[in-house]
């Protein structure tokens, strides 16, 4: 069966490609076209645009990961016209070739963030908690959601993944946050009491290729662990796990100046529970945070 990959050569996509290629023909929109075939593989097939592809009808499925990140930048008027086009560009013209297909995938699989709940304090939140945020990211992800979900029908089923912090051995959020506990001066974000959610690499490619193969799964899915923790709790596992000191304290209006309006997306948070992705049967391999990130730090020599 083939199955078209968008976002293909990212933390999540490359990752995805890998565990799927060996049971998969798995085609990748990419940019640069060499350069992904470079990192893909031969086995994976790399075209540049969507429109070398004449016809969506071919395909099993489609898995939408595009989208810049959403931190890489602070967010001036023009990087999040970039947040929002890089998204809802390639999910609105995959919706489109879907709706217009004779024999469409089976299945629809695209991204989103749990950046569309806004902040949610202490309170647990899962697929069916009412959602009253009004911020970016909330109005970021809420579109890339509609565009993706007009795609279901009979025919195909989607799929929407609510993605949380990913934690990986390599790239990433983790990634960028090790350099000040590396020199044991690691510590929270101000009383770091907002809710921290995130999910090894592995699961939440896992919960990818669980929703691909599970025919009754559609609609949305939080792309969480089923623990996640307070910021300052995350942030004295890793120096726990590192052996080093956690004693620094990141004053919140730092951050401000740093980020700008970002800095309410890393200092107000949600303690998200994946509840649909268990009920349908998906068991993690990382339920617990410091056991991912003793995996992505202490990986086996």
């Amino acid at each position: 069966m083939k199955v078209l990959i968008t976002g293909g050569t990212g933390l999540i996509g490359s990752a995805l490609v890998a565990r799927l290629q060996d049971r998969y023909q798995v085609t990748v929109l990419s940019r640069t076209p060499q350069r992904a075939q470079q990192q893909l593989g031969k086995k994976v097939q790399v075209l540049k645009s969507l429109d070398d592809i004449a016809d969506l009808s071919a395909y099993y499925a489609v898995i939408n990961l595009q989208g810049e990140g959403i931190a890489d930048k602070r967010w001036s008027t023009r990087q999040k016209l970039r947040l929002e086009q890089s998204r809802w560009l390639i999910t609105r013209q995959l919706t489109e070739r879907i709706q217009a297909c004779a024999q469409p995938p089976e299945v629809f699989i695209s991204g989103s963030a749990i950046g569309i709940y806004g902040p949610q304090g202490a309170e647990p939140v899962t697929e069916a908690s009412s959602i009253q945020a009004n911020d970016f990211a909330h109005h970021l992800c809420a579109e890339w959601e509609r565009l993706a979900l007009a795609a279901d029908s009979e025919k195909t089923r989607v799929c929407v993944v609510r993605t949380g912090v990913v934690l990986a051995e390599k790239g990433g959020a983790l990634e960028k946050m090790l350099p000040p506990y590396l020199l044991g001066l690691g510590g929270p974000i101000g009383k770091g009491d907002f809710g921290f959610s995130w999910i090894h690499l592995d699961d939440i490619v896992g919960i990818l290729e669980f929703l691909l193969e599970q025919e009754a799964c559609r609609g949305i899915y939080n792309g969480t662990a089923p623990e996640p923790v307070a910021q300052r709790d995350f942030s004295a596992a890793i120096a726990k796990v590192l052996r080093k000191s956690h004693f620094m304290r990141v004053p919140p209006v730092m951050l401000k100046l740093i980020f700008g309006e970002m800095a309410e997306m890393l200092t107000k948070g949600q303690f998200v529970l994946p509840d649909r992705i268990r009920s349908a049967g998906y068991s993690f391999k990382y339920p617990q945070v410091t056991e991912a990130l003793r995996a992505c730090l202490l990986p086996p020599s």
